[in-house]
């Protein structure tokens, strides 16, 4: 059974600004690299929207082997302006990244997400297939209405954890729970701090129940304090992972126009490996599965007793050697 590699620390970080048009506000963003400067490049795309890497982020990765790239999408983590909604959308992230790697002099990446970062990861290499060396997917994110669906309304994740639930619920007024998110958002970017509170708290609760098979876990609030100051996880700043998460949500990932199932010939070409916890209750295993249908070229691995957590040992596990593997095999054909 593989574990992580050990804590390692950046051997570089930045903090770049992001092009923007007269009177658009400018994000900056936080991008760290770690490991050997010389190795194969790899970028690790977070999930969320909105949570931000943290520091055992860069252990899925032998840092002998790899050039380790991390960066806080807008509004998120290190980068500025935190919590900003402004300017943030999946095509800016997708403009970042060919930033990023530009700026870094990286012609070609591995890309690995999980989740949200599986997705941004997919539309990042619909969009620059020529940049990508492989894929390295967990617990895909389709982000599609049905998708959304399962984790927002009654007739998905509910019905698995249907006292959950109802705990979530009983924080919105009967009229709130016709649309419960939309109410949500709604709720966490109000004045009503009182109620802000006992939102933010329930839906934090929620996302505990579903996303491990495990009894432990972070919240939302848990992991932006294990990166950020004390002070940027106070008001206003509490919830602002939730509310960057559910604002994507409402815009459908701001990829409905061009659904991922649509490009994938522009990526079939491309070594992808995905693994998915059998028991994912964030994303669940049909989405995985219908990816491999369209895509046959790509590898699914199914984890027996896994859920949604990257850091499930199981999970873990398929990670480390799959990172090993790939690694190794893309150092040993560059010689």
């Amino acid at each position: 059974m593989r574990l992580l590699y050990p804590d390692i620390e950046p051997y570089a970080d930045h903090l770049l600004s992001m092009p923007a048009k007269k009177g658009e506000v400018v994000h900056q963003l936080y991008v760290e690299e770690c490991g050997n400067p010389e190795g194969v490049p790899i970028v690790f795309l977070h999930g969320g929207p909105g949570s931000g890497c943290r520091a055992s982020h860069r252990c899925y990765f032998n840092p002998e082997l790899y050039r380790i790239i991390l960066l806080d999408q807008r509004g998120c983590g290190r980068s500025k302006p935190y919590a900003c909604l402004e300017n943030n959308n999946t095509d800016y992230l997708i403009d970042d990244l060919e930033q990023i790697r530009d700026r870094l002099n990286i012609d070609k990446w591995v890309v690995f997400g999980g989740s949200w970062g599986a997705t941004l990861a997919l539309v990042y290499a619909e969009h620059y297939p020529e940049r990508v060396l492989a894929m390295i997917l967990r617990g895909v994110f389709l982000g599609r209405q049905q998708d959304i669906d399962w984790v927002y309304s009654d007739g998905g994740a509910a019905n698995v954890f249907p006292e959950a639930w109802k705990q979530l619920m009983s924080v919105l007024t009967d009229d709130e729970q016709l649309m419960p998110l939309k109410s949500l958002y709604a709720l966490l970017v109000g004045t009503d701090y009182i109620r802000r509170s006992q939102v933010l708290q329930a839906f934090n609760q929620w996302e505990q129940q579903i996303v491990t098979l495990r009894e432990e876990s972070f919240s939302l609030t848990e992991v932006l304090a294990e990166t950020l100051p004390e002070v940027m996880i106070s008001e206003p700043y509490e919830g602002a992972a939730a509310i960057i998460q559910l604002y994507y949500s409402l815009k459908l990932c701001f990829i409905e126009h061009k659904p991922i199932l649509s490009s994938i010939d522009k990526i079939r070409q491309i070594p992808t490996y995905i693994v998915h916890g059998r028991y994912d209750m964030v994303c669940p295993l049909r989405q995985a599965w219908t990816l491999s249908k369209a895509w046959p070229e790509a590898r699914l691995t199914v984890l027996p007793l896994a859920g949604h957590s990257a850091g499930e040992a199981s999970m873990v596990d398929a990670l480390v050697e799959l990172t090993d593997s790939v690694g190794s095999d893309l150092s040993a054909n560059s010689l």
